[in-house]
């Protein structure tokens, strides 16, 4: 079995990284595939977006990369058929401290220890991991992107969305040279979609003209119902299947597999 390990990241905030991991992934185990989200942000968004009660996670992965803690014992059930997260818990925010800094401009020690627990047979079943990327380029981004097979980078279609990407693509690169020559864009996901917006127009036509057909068909569009979601602890496509929202990434995780194949 083929697995793909996709990194969902964007050194900006608010771009819908937490979000697309989720509903792509519930998407993904609808159609019968075996998926797992690591939790990678101290925020623990998408643990708390699958409902679980982020302040009674026992373990995380922040004990995984800190403590050793066996990756098995840390994957936790969703309630989602075929679906499993490995939360996370704000002490992940100490990671980064604890485990090394890049203050030098060189590529920190121990930036591959998520990739050397991700090859544990315990996750070897999974046809898909998800990991939900913090903000920001640093130690946590680092492990992510030296674990995965390939990247996702969700683009919202506001004022200089693609201003940002330099940064990114210029850390991924460095990722790529040092540590992950295998590492490849999946692609680039257009969110926050307004047709009404001559600006959405504008951004995702200035992302097509960039990254040609990285960028995918799908966009995800400005929609209510996913902007609820979370609050109710359940992905789009549980709160409001007929959603518009909730059909994108139906759409999505069709558009993934059709490339993959």
């Amino acid at each position: 079995m083929n697995q793909h390990i996709i990194a969902v990241t964007n050194q900006k905030g608010g771009v819908a990284k937490t979000t697309t991991a989720v509903n792509l992934a519930t998407a993904l185990a609808a159609i019968e595939r075996d998926v797992l989200v690591v939790d990678l942000d101290p925020q623990a968004n998408a643990t708390s977006g699958f409902g679980i009660n982020i302040h009674a996670v026992k373990h995380s992965i922040y004990d995984v990369l800190t403590q050793e803690h066996p990756i098995g014992d840390v994957i936790t059930p969703t309630g989602i058929p075929r679906l499993s997260i490995i939360p996370a818990h704000i002490d992940l925010a100490a990671a980064e401290i604890e485990l090394g800094d890049d203050n030098d401009g060189t590529l920190i020690q121990g930036s591959d220890k998520l990739r050397k627990y991700l090859h544990h047979p315990d996750i070897s079943h999974f046809h898909y991991v998800f990991i939900d990327c913090p903000p920001g380029i640093g130690f946590l981004t680092l492990n992510a992107l030296t674990a995965a097979t390939s990247y996702i980078i969700p683009l919202q279609c506001e004022f200089y969305a693609l201003q940002g990407l330099g940064q990114l693509l210029q850390f991924v690169n460095r990722v790529r040279r040092t540590h992950n020559n295998k590492l490849t864009l999946a692609g680039v996901l257009l969110t926050m979609y307004d047709a009404r917006n001559t600006l959405s127009s504008e951004v995702a036509e200035d992302a097509r003209h960039n990254f040609g057909d990285k960028v995918f068909e799908t966009v995800i569009p400005r929609n209510v119902r996913i902007a609820e979601a979370p609050s109710h602890g359940k992905p789009v496509l549980l709160y409001d299947h007929k959603s518009s929202g909730a059909e994108a990434y139906a759409s999505l995780a069709s558009e993934l597999l059709n490339r993959e194949s």
